[in-house]
């Protein structure tokens, strides 16, 4: 059949709230222009985030019921650490209650001030937990990945000739790891190659570097290694997954992307005196190691979770659904990053509001103004995220304006995507209008999250 159903049927709804026009206007105004500041109840279709927002499935939810809340030694955590170690084959799991929690415990022990940490891009919480160490993150996306209009199989990978220049250019004692995140999110959702990862890992050999994967969309990369990457169209995504983190030596998941879960996320490690360390930091700040800041429900629904992911009819309908919705695009002639990744759809402000300069936050702009047509919520990836101030308080803007609608997994259905469409394509149709931005309140990090805007 040409139609891709959901491989799925729903036995719970949850119901959405509709807003006129005129309210969203309002509401947008007293959120200073920010979606993040929106209350949910009056979002339509929220595309903030896939963090977290998906629909878990009646064996996670029976899951739940079969958790253990012990406080150390649970059967929960064994079950979860089984599934953790049958997809990475790292013998020390450290769960935490999200991934910016491994973060944070990982930059404390391998970051401090003179250090690096270099990746192919670094997302936002990734970057804040590194520069909050005192380290220094280094983007070194590959050349196709800069530019959206190009249509390449791994935008995704890390330039290697950069990777390589930088470490010459540095005592590889200084650089802290090197860390690929898959798929990259930053970068458009785009996929890393296998033989991208393979290279990277020899590099961090020759030179006693450390070699982590941020992993969180680690079944959807390994798909489109399935499909794109010569000599693997006959392994499965699972295979292909568990030889990905044989290259690694540790990594770090939030467990609410491709887990399918609410809540957490683990830290997999192969050295043992580093999750020393690591466990020594999670008893302060997260819990007992065998919790970790989430509850054993939580640690069961994560290893059910761990075991759907990789199943390729779930895949096939997730990467299809996000293709679907670029094509809809496409057929307008809307700029978008291309090709579409795996959880999202990326549009690129840059192009769809060529009026609007970067100082004036074009990606923000556009965030808005799919909210007040559609109720839409998404999220600026450019310089409010990303953007820095020079010595003179002048903006150096980001490389790219994006605007990411991530899909959550499992929770809209075709007919929401049409919606989507339709209402990107009629803020196209009236994209001269729409009007750039200024901060006018601002928090040294993350300031995305918080950050408060006028009309200019």
């Amino acid at each position: 059949m040409k139609t891709i159903i959901e491989p799925f049927r729903i036995k719970s709804v949850e119901p959405i709230h509709f807003t006129s026009a005129g309210q969203r206007r309002q509401l947008l105004q007293e959120a200073a222009y920010n979606p993040f500041l929106l209350k949910a109840r009056d979002v339509i279709i929220d595309l903030l985030t896939d963090s977290g927002t998906g629909a878990m499935s009646s064996a996670q939810w029976a899951g739940i019921m079969n958790g253990d809340e012990s406080y150390a030694g649970s059967d929960s955590f064994f079950r979860f650490e089984e599934a953790v170690r049958n997809l990475t084959a790292m013998p020390y799991i450290i769960p935490v209650h999200q991934g910016r929690a491994a973060e944070k415990i990982l930059f404390t022990v391998k970051g401090g001030k003179g250090k690096y940490v270099l990746s192919n891009t670094l997302f936002d919480t990734t970057r804040a937990n590194i520069e909050f160490s005192g380290a220094t993150g280094v983007d070194l996306l590959c050349p196709e990945g800069h530019d959206p209009a190009v249509a390449a199989p791994f935008k995704g990978n890390i330039d290697l000739d950069a990777l390589t220049a930088f470490i010459g250019q540095h005592d590889p004692a200084d650089i802290s790891m090197v860390i690929l995140t898959v798929t990259n999110n930053s970068g458009g959702g785009q996929p890393v190659s296998m033989e991208n990862i393979k290279a990277a890992r020899a590099i961090c050999n020759q030179h006693h570097i450390p070699f982590f994967i941020d992993c969180c969309r680690f079944a959807e990369n390994c798909y489109f290694i399935k499909h794109r990457e010569a000599g693997y169209a006959h392994k499965t995504v699972l295979e292909i997954a568990q030889e990905l983190f044989s290259y690694a030596d540790g990594c770090t998941m939030s467990a609410k992307k491709d887990a399918f879960a609410n809540i957490g996320g683990f830290l997999a490690l192969h050295d043992a005196q580093l999750a020393e360390e690591c466990r020594n930091l999670l008893i302060i700040t997260e819990g007992f190691p065998t919790y970790g800041g989430l509850a054993g429900r939580d640690l069961d629904a994560i290893a059910i979770g761990l075991t759907e992911i990789v199943d390729e009819d779930y895949l096939k309908y997730r990467i299809r659904s996000i293709e679907y919705i670029g094509e809809k695009l496409e057929s307008h002639n809307i700029p978008f990053l291309k090709p579409t990744g795996g959880h999202a759809i990326y549009l690129d402000a840059k192009a769809f509001l060529d009026h609007i300069p970067a100082h004036q936050y074009p990606g923000q702009a556009l965030s808005c103004a799919l909210y007040l047509e559609g109720g839409v919520r998404g999220v600026e990836i450019g310089s409010v995220m990303f953007g820095k101030y020079d010595a003179d308080g002048k903006l150096t803007p980001s490389a790219m304006e994006l605007v990411r609608l991530a899909i959550p997994r499992r929770t809209y259905t075709q007919s929401h995507m049409d919606y989507l469409a339709e209402v990107i394509i009629a803020v196209y149709e009236n994209r001269s209008a729409i009007k750039g931005l200024k901060i006018t309140y601002e928090t040294p990090f993350l300031r995305h999250f918080t950050a408060k805007f006028e009309t200019v």
